[in-house]
C-alpha cells in the first residue's frame, strides 16, 4: 500500500501557491515540491490531490491510501461532490485518478501528522520568492 500526504500552501488567498507531496510505502520513498502559481488555498490543495494521485498512478500500485489536513477535499472526495463550481474540474479528476486503483482510501489528518507534505508545500513557495 502507497500512503500519499498532500498539503498545499498559500502565501495570501489568493496568493502564490505551492503543493507538497510525500510518498511512502512500497519500498517507495518519494516526495513532491512544488510552485503552482497565483491561487486560493482550496484549489492548491485539490491541486495537491490530483497530482499525488498522479504519481501514484505512475508508480502502478493498487492500493493507495491518502492523507490530507484539508477538510474540505476530504469530504468532497467522501461525497464525490462539491458545492463550488470552481473545484468541480478537479474533484473529477481526482476521482477519475482514484477510480483506477482497486482501493482507494481518503482520511484527514490534523496538521502535526502532515508536517513532511506541509514543509514541501511551504518550500515551493520560497523556492518560487528567492
Amino acid at each position: 500500500m502507497l500512503e500519499v500526504y498532500i498539503d498545499a500552501a498559500s502565501a495570501g488567498n489568493p496568493g502564490p501557491s505551492g503543493i507538497g507531496i510525500f510518498i511512502k510505502g512500497e519500498g517507495h520513498h518519494l516526495q513532491f515540491s512544488e510552485y503552482i502559481g497565483h491561487t486560493n488555498n482550496h484549489i492548491a490543495e485539490f491541486s495537491a490531490l490530483v497530482r499525488g494521485l498522479e504519481e501514484a498512478q505512475k508508480l502502478g500500485t493498487s492500493l493507495v491510501s491518502v492523507r490530507s489536513d484539508s477538510k474540505i477535499v476530504v469530504a468532497s472526495m467522501e461525497k464525490e461532490y462539491v458545492k463550488n463550481e470552481e473545484f468541480k474540474p478537479y474533484l473529477e479528476q481526482a476521482l477519475t485518478l482514484a477510480s483506477s486503483f482497486e482501493l482507494f482510501f481518503i482520511k484527514w489528518v490534523p496538521d502535526s501528522q502532515n508536517k513532511a507534505a506541509d514543509a514541501l508545500a511551504r518550500a515551493a513557495i520560497q523556492h518560487e520568492k528567492s
